[in-house]
Formats: structure tokens, C-alpha cells, sequence
């Protein structure tokens, strides 16, 4: 899950840009209403946090521009602002959630995931591919019934690889929705998640390489 986090407090932007980190998503930051928009036409979100009070373009603008755009990301206000007309004004733009500062940072985590179930494709939050399970509310992973400890940017891959079901991804696309816009084009880092997350995966491996193109799952 890719997420672009629109904040100009910067230290709040930190704070919920690592704890996103944690929970396995990709995040991008933009701390103004412009760099917002030029980010979200270049890459492809599936959830934007946007603080209501920006400077530059304001959050109400941000948000309208981003739904007349016809963008598949889902849009969660947040704003210190916890009126209801407040609330009534940001769902009329277009917003799908909104929630009000000061909030329980475990509640953003869930209205994320929740959105993102209601996405344009379903995304159930159990996945299943062959003896392999991974619960991506609680990110338990289990192979047999056996539980296996993973980092949060192989369960990032993993869930990619999974919700894909059996179809290929490229490293370009892994890259993209795993890791952010910061990251260096030219690195391997891909590689190299996918290499240990086959080893923790155990045998019989699941993650195949499609030579040229990218990585599937395959069982037997």
C-alpha cells in the first residue's frame, strides 16, 4: 500500500511518515498543497492523508482537484478541525474518511487499511496462496501453520506478490508501491528483499523469477 502524507507540521509529517513505515506501506511527504498535486499526477497512490490547513493550496482545493481528476486513491482528512461542519464540508469534496487531531495513531492505521478495502479492487485483508497465510491487519505470516517473522518491507512485497495471484510484477512496479519516490531507480534493493524473503519463505519455494520480466507466485 502506497501512501502520500500531506502535512506542512514537519515533525507531525515525521511521525506519522515512520509509524506508516512500520505498518509495512510506502510513504511519500509533501508538506504543501502544490507538492501534493505534482506528486499524486506523477505516481500512483492508493491513499492520501491531507491535512486540511496547507499552505500554498489549501486542503479543500487538494482534495477537489485530486477527485475532478478522477484519481483512484482514496482521500483521508486530517485536520484539527473537529467540527461538524467541518467534517460535512471535507466528505462534500470528496474525502472518503476524515479524522481530527489529536488522534490515536493505531485508529489512522485502521481507517487507512479500511479505505484501501474499498478501493477500486478488493483487497481482503486475509491473503492465501497455497500453505501460505498473511493477515495484513495483525502482519502475521504463516507457512504450514508455522509462524514466520518478516521485516516491514518484505511484508510489503510479499502482500504485492500475493494480491497479485500468480501474475508477474516487474522490479520497476515493486519499486514503486513498496518503496516510495526517494528511492533510487538503480538500486537493488528489490533483489535483495526478494532473495531473503525466499529463504525466510522456506522450501518449497513460492517467489519464482520470470527472466526479464519480474517475480510470481508458484506452488508445486
Amino acid at each position: 500500500m502506497r501512501v502520500l502524507v500531506v502535512e506542512d507540521d514537519l515533525f507531525m509529517a515525521q511521525v506519522i511518515d515512520m509509524g506508516l513505515r512500520r505498518e509495512a506501506m510506502a510513504v511519500d511527504v509533501a508538506h504543501d498543497g502544490a507538492a501534493a498535486l505534482a506528486m499524486a499526477a506523477v505516481h500512483d497512490y492508493d491513499a492520501v492523508v491531507l491535512d486540511r490547513d496547507l499552505p500554498v493550496v489549501h486542503g479543500d482545493e487538494v482534495c477537489r482537484r485530486l477527485v475532478a481528476q478522477g484519481l483512484e486513491c482514496r482521500i483521508l482528512m486530517l485536520t484539527a478541525a473537529g467540527r461538524l461542519g467541518d467534517k460535512v464540508r471535507g466528505l462534500s469534496l470528496g474525502a472518503d474518511d476524515y479524522l481530527a487531531k489529536p488522534f490515536d495513531f493505531p485508529e489512522l492505521v485502521a481507517r487507512l487499511r479500511a479505505l484501501y478495502r474499498r478501493g477500486p479492487y478488493a483487497h481482503p485483508p486475509v491473503l492465501a496462496f497455497a500453505d501460505l497465510v498473511y493477515d495484513t491487519h495483525r502482519r502475521h505470516v504463516l507457512r504450514a501453520g508455522t509462524g514466520i517473522q518478516l521485516t516491514p518491507k518484505e511484508l510489503a512485497v510479499l502482500e504485492l506478490l500475493m494480491r497479485a495471484d500468480g501474475g508477474t510484477l516487474s522490479p520497476e512496479t515493486l519499486l514503486d508501491k513498496a518503496w516510495g519516490a526517494d528511492t533510487d531507480p538503480l538500486t537493488n534493493a528489490v533483489r535483495l528483499v526478494v532473495h531473503t524473503l525466499r529463504r525466510k519463505l522456506g522450501d518449497p519455494p513460492l517467489i519464482r523469477t520470470a527472466v526479464g520480466a519480474g517475480y510470481y507466485l508458484a506452488a508445486g
